[in-house]
């Protein structure tokens, strides 16, 4: 997604609505608007990241600690999230992400 007019200050709003949340090589969460929907929670930094059942949706607004799970109540918003990790996947297929160990400078095949 073509950004620079956003970064460049010629527009005032990103092109993006979310983004796929990574932490180390693991799909954590999506960030969809005031929305985060987690898919794999670690409770600190040294606790262990646990894979969740079902996703845990957080109103960025209302709570920014992350601390209360409002799911139930707008299972709605997993509809975008769904849809950003399914732009993410489609993009990987397109545009395969570099394997880990490959020499630098990169050419691409």
């Amino acid at each position: 997604m073509d950004q620079l007019d956003f970064f460049l200050g010629k527009q005032e709003a990103s092109n993006r609505e979310g983004f796929p949340a990574y932490v180390a090589d693991r799909l954590s969460a999506v960030k969809w608007r005031n929305w985060k929907v987690h898919l794999i929670w670690q409770e600190t930094m040294y606790a262990t990241p646990q894979k969740l059942p079902l996703p845990r949706v957080i109103n960025l607004l209302t709570d920014r600690k992350e601390e209360r799970d409002v799911a139930a109540q707008n299972s709605w918003v997993a509809d975008p999230a769904v849809r950003i990790i399914g732009e993410l996947e489609a993009s990987f297929k397109k545009y395969p992400p570099i394997k880990l160990g490959t020499p630098d400078p990169y050419t691409p095949p």
